[in-house]
């Protein structure tokens, strides 16, 4: 399911669709940090799992993200950047929403 997820978000092979909440997303990133969206950020990130088919492989599953994967090892390095915690709209709690059937988090 996850997978779905993620394409029906708008992140598939082709790149982003327009009009998707992919679109939005790549769009308030780029206009969040000047033009650009940025390498490992969530719509990165969910594009590149969209292109692959991978949101399982990777660890976010529709039962949370997966002990010792890919998913658990960005969460750690994430609230270890953050003093503990994942921020929501961060890129593994907008990942993880979005795998899930969300609307992924909003900054």
């Amino acid at each position: 399911m996850s997978d779905q997820n993620v394409r029906k978000a708008g992140f598939t092979s082709s790149g982003i669709s327009k009009g998707s909440i992919g679109s939005s997303m790549m769009s308030k990133e780029a206009k969040g940090s000047g033009g650009g969206v940025r390498s490992g950020g969530p719509t990165s990130t969910l594009q590149g799992m969209g292109a692959k088919g991978s949101t399982h492989s990777s660890g976010f599953t529709s039962r949370g993200i997966s002990s010792g994967s890919q998913a658990s090892k960005m969460m750690s390095k994430e609230a270890r950047s953050h003093g503990g915690g994942t921020p929501r709209g961060g890129t593994t709690a907008t990942v993880q929403s979005i795998s899930m059937g969300g609307k992924g988090g909003r900054r």
